[in-house]
């Protein structure tokens, strides 16, 4: 395969498809929760994507919970191009936006700790995020017995 220039960028609702059949993967392999296309859609504003030749292969997208605490979720990525730093590339790009919001700290829930270690990121009680089992976990079919790792990064100084 020859080296094509990998692009992040916001996403646009013409990648709402992409997005949704990147992330079904993933959820059929029980990695994440399957979200459907109208809540894509939604949420579109709040999503990454990385491009190359002009196709989507990987996402992610921000959910601002405070004034200084925001998770970075959805991160997915097409088979074919892991391990080839988009996932990194796609986390950098959502840390870059809430630092400019001012986002003191972002959180992850994550089957792949490691790789959000190389990233900065550390292991945290997920009891740390109440707001977050409030709002999205309570419909989880995980709830009970979420095997999903809470990790954290402080993005600045002072929040």
């Amino acid at each position: 395969m020859e080296t094509q220039e990998i692009c992040i960028r916001t996403a646009r609702l013409t990648d709402a498809d992409a997005i949704a059949e990147i992330t079904h993967q993933y959820a059929e392999n029980g990695i994440m929760l399957k979200r459907a296309p109208e809540n894509i859609i939604e949420n579109i504003r709040n999503f990454f994507v990385a491009e190359v030749g002009g196709r989507v292969v990987g996402c992610c997208a921000i959910s601002f919970f405070t004034l200084h605490l925001a998770e970075i979720r959805t991160l997915a990525v097409c088979e074919r191009f892991k391990r080839m730093g988009v996932g990194s590339m796609l986390v950098e790009k959502a840390e870059t936006i809430l630092r400019e919001e001012g986002v003191a700290d972002a959180f992850v829930l994550t089957l792949a700790p490691r790789f959000f270690e190389t990233l900065g990121y550390r292991s945290v009680s997920k009891e740390m995020f109440p707001q977050k089992i409030w709002r999205d976990c309570t419909n989880c079919p995980k709830l009970m017995s979420c095997d999903e790792i809470a990790m954290i990064k402080q993005l600045r100084q002072g929040g």
